[in-house]
């Protein structure tokens, strides 16, 4: 577990005194099932509205092999999920990112603590050179949290996902250590 110190939340908001990012266990389906309802979740995520619970009981039962999952907690309440998805083959040496935090949990120091508790696997656990992520374009809070943990644009995805009824752009943004 990690836990991260909270002097003052990132958007001015009270903070709680402590988030502990932890591994996710299979009992978190709901508090996860519940938070990727959310609208604002949803909205910076490719996840569908309306998925089945049992869904993401699965997901949380049979995580992908090379699979880190991670749950952040303030207050025994889960706030926020990540995972870093290590690849396969020529690209052992790289994993892909994803996260998505409460929507009234978001700006409030749930996404660094989770991105250093990613890194922090990838660099001194798994030794991996490069680790990437995909982001929609118009996630301003999300590309400056990614850019503080030093990840750079690569490219632009046009026309990458659909959402609220429109095609919108992805950014795919990489952190590259050791190379």
């Amino acid at each position: 577990m990690v836990e991260m110190e909270m002097i003052e939340a990132e958007s001015g908001r009270p903070a709680p005194a402590r988030i502990t990012v932890r591994a996710a266990r299979p009992e978190d389906a709901e508090a996860v099932w519940e938070m990727a309802g959310m609208p604002g979740f949803r909205h910076g995520t490719l996840r569908l509205p309306f998925r089945p619970l049992a869904e993401t009981r699965r997901w949380l039962e049979s995580p992908g092999e090379g699979d880190t999952l991670l749950m952040a907690e303030a207050g025994g309440m889960v706030v926020g999920n990540a995972g870093l998805h290590r690849r396969k083959g020529r690209q052992i040496h790289t994993a892909h990112i994803g996260m998505g935090v409460r929507d009234d949990w978001q700006g409030r120091g749930v996404g660094s603590a989770m991105m250093a508790a990613l890194l922090d696997t990838a660099d001194n656990w798994l030794d991996l050179k490069r680790v990437d992520l995909t982001v929609y374009a118009d996630n301003a809070p999300a590309i400056a949290l990614y850019r503080k943990f030093g990840f750079v644009e690569e490219g632009l995805h046009r026309a990458y996902a659909f959402r609220d009824g429109r095609y919108v752009d992805a950014l795919a943004m990489a952190r590259l250590r050791g190379v």
